[in-house]
């Protein structure tokens, strides 16, 4: 897998090969990037993206919440493109801010996923 570098939460370009990562970063990469996508904000597909303030943020935050976050969630990183499987996942959900930590096992090795919203 091949993806473009960010750099400041933009792409980066103008330097040929060296804006482009492979393998574990890349798929890392790709989940946070398909998980800071909000709902309807693609213009080539309004269906992909976290319903971020319909579902998650500035819900009440009892244990169900928790729990139907955590599965959303968990549903983008798993059908991210070489993500074989979530491990060792850990979200938290505090007042108004869901940040969530895990281990992506991907067709390349593991890789770490930090995302916070």
């Amino acid at each position: 897998m091949k993806y473009r570098k960010l750099a400041n939460g933009d792409y980066s370009f103008g330097r040929g090969q060296q804006d482009f990562i492979s393998d574990t970063l890349a798929v890392s990469q790709a989940t946070k990037t398909r998980l800071l996508l909000l709902y309807g904000e693609w213009w080539e597909d309004k269906d992909k993206g976290l319903p971020l303030f319909d579902r998650i943020l500035g819900q009440p935050g009892t244990p169900d919440h928790q729990q139907a976050v955590d599965l959303l969630v968990q549903g983008v990183i798993a059908d991210t493109q070489g993500v074989i499987n979530i491990k060792d996942f850990k979200g938290v959900y505090d007042q108004r801010t869901y940040s969530l930590s895990c281990t992506v096992e991907t067709q390349y090795g593991d890789a770490a996923v930090e995302v916070s919203f």
